[in-house]
């Protein structure tokens, strides 16, 4: 099989990277650049590099939704909703797919859930993606926007917002942010090590976020029973001190038979993303099925 071009493409920030079909989890990361800011700009960098490194194959994942071939919402770089990159690149092999879900596909290709048939995959960063994999498959949904966990309610109350999701308010990284601005502390990072130093005012403050994770953990396990939950993005780094608040805000939404799920750090953190697309780009369009 010919080189695949892997990208993992970012709101702001593009990493491109290099793989050969017979190892895709060992793709190289050639560049991290700024994020193409309009399509023309993104089409020609694609074409130039799968010409430059003689690539037949692309894997593209992106923070937002797909539908076969074709962006379909990228609220973040929306020059690229509608583009269908199979009819823009033909004779290209096109494995395309949102952030998440290719972080999940690296996961159970060569990680955390290796020979696991049944997962759950959120990365809580500024905001929180996810993925699931049931019975071997790596759920699309209708629309392509399939256990958009980030959007997981647990407050009647809530009226709602367009941009973000009630759980991505609570508990992803801007509202550790501001956490840990009333704690005179500069971000999110910082208000963890304090807890990790054993601060009993940041370990206070984590007690909500980490709740309100657990609420939304413990639905997805009510509902699709996974073998595993896996924790990536930015909070995977304090792991550590994560586990040991949301293991019984998960476990206490649970009957007894689902408690006790596995809760696991993404084992390939900041380089899932680029290592799925790899995968990805070497499986083509039928890269959601894993076993």
């Amino acid at each position: 099989m010919s080189a695949i071009l892997a990208i993992d493409l970012g709101g702001t920030r593009c990493r491109i990277g290099l793989a050969q079909g017979a190892n895709p989890a060992g793709v190289d990361l050639l560049e991290d650049v700024a994020a193409p800011k309009t399509r023309d700009d993104f089409m020609a960098l694609v074409q130039d590099r799968l010409k430059r490194h003689g690539a037949g194959a692309l894997g593209l994942g992106i923070p937002g939704l797909a539908r076969g071939s074709v962006c379909r919402w990228v609220p973040n770089l929306p020059y690229l909703d509608g583009l269908d990159l199979a009819e823009a690149l033909p004779g290209i092999s096109i494995g395309l797919g949102n952030d998440a879900q290719l972080s999940l596909l690296a996961e159970v290709r060569a990680g955390a859930a290796r020979g696991t048939t049944d997962a759950v995959l959120l990365a809580v960063g500024t905001g929180i993606g996810s993925a699931v994999l049931a019975s071997g498959t790596i759920i699309a949904g209708h629309a392509g926007g399939a256990c958009s966990f980030g959007w997981a309610t647990a407050d009647l109350a809530d009226p709602g917002e367009e941009v973000s999701g009630w759980l991505e308010r609570q508990a992803a990284g801007r509202a550790l942010d501001h956490l840990a601005a009333s704690l005179n502390l500069p971000n999110g990072h910082a208000l963890m090590e304090a807890a990790r130093k054993g601060n009993s005012a940041a370990l206070s403050a984590l007690h909500y976020p980490i709740d309100a994770l657990g609420a939304a953990i413990g639905s997805a396990v009510a509902l699709l029973d996974p073998a595993m939950v896996i924790i990536a993005g930015g909070v995977a780094d304090a792991f550590d001190i994560l586990e040991p608040l949301l293991r019984p805000a998960v476990d206490r939404r649970l009957p007894p038979h689902l408690r006790g799920v596995a809760l696991k750090p993404a084992h390939h953190r900041s380089r899932a993303g680029l290592i799925g697309a790899a995968f990805a780009g070497a499986s083509g369009s039928n890269w959601r099925r894993t076993s």
